[in-house]
């Protein structure tokens, strides 16, 4: 990495630094995840605070620092939060996404992959392409597949069997068959079964018809697996559940 690069990124976070600066915290196509300062971005005569906002798509320069680079330089190329911010059902589904993104990447690890995925997230909400909490699921399934953490749906987490299975355990890493289901395995509605096999696949006319009591339910199961895996809770996930509407 040469002292001044650019790259194209999603803001995931931002954090006060002193009295006028910001730790900007945004997941990029080519350098993964990264940290850096925006000096001076919380002043009214600032140049580029607004472009620095949480799920806006931004072009940035950046110099190479000791600990932390600084941004020199941000562009908008879409400014996604303007859309987000204006519904809340909207804003708590981009918060999970944004908070799962920021778990699942690794700080200077590049995944074209992974930022693909979330800007298809980030762009969807901001559009209303589906329901939002459809969106943040699909997106939450999809990006733990993409991790390595694939919630089984089709087939026997244990042993691989073909379903459908009717059993679910997350501590086994989803369907159970018959032969390999432990104890207090749950039992989801086939509705639900079908919900989470529609988000895992981004197949938007099943998700779409989905009832309320399947989306409750499939977020349930979605939000125990992930909190499971990554040893702690995305916290964005239960105020996600809570404001869930028909």
């Amino acid at each position: 990495m040469s002292k001044t690069y650019r790259d194209q990124g999603i803001v995931l976070r931002t954090s006060p630094l002193g009295e006028a600066d910001r730790i900007i915290t945004l997941f990029t196509r080519e350098h993964g995840r990264i940290r850096a300062v925006a000096k001076g971005v919380r002043k009214p005569t600032s140049r580029f605070g607004a472009r620095l906002e949480p799920f806006s798509l931004v072009d940035i320069q950046l110099y190479q620092g000791l600990t932390l680079d600084t941004i020199s330089q941000a562009e908008s190329l879409n400014e996604y939060h303007r859309a987000i911010i204006t519904d809340f059902d909207f804003y708590t589904a981009a918060s999970a996404v944004v908070e799962t993104a920021q778990a699942l990447t690794g700080e200077a690890e590049p995944d074209l992959a992974q930022f693909t995925l979330l800007h298809g997230a980030v762009h969807a909400l901001a559009t209303g392409a589906h329901k939002p909490d459809l969106i943040a699921n699909s997106y939450i399934l999809r990006a733990m597949s993409y991790s390595g953490w694939q919630l089984a749906v089709f087939e026997c987490a244990v042993c691989g069997a073909p379903g459908p299975h009717e059993a679910l355990n997350v501590y086994a890493g989803g369907a159970v068959c018959e032969s390999c289901r432990p104890p207090a395995s749950s039992v989801p509605s086939v509705e639900t079964w079908q919900l989470l096999g529609a988000l895992s696949q981004g197949d938007w006319a099943v998700a779409e018809m989905a009832t309320l009591a399947s989306r409750r339910s499939a977020g349930a199961i979605i939000a125990a697996y992930v909190q499971w895996q990554l040893e702690h809770a995305v916290n964005s996930l239960r105020f996600m559940d809570a404001r869930l509407i028909g």
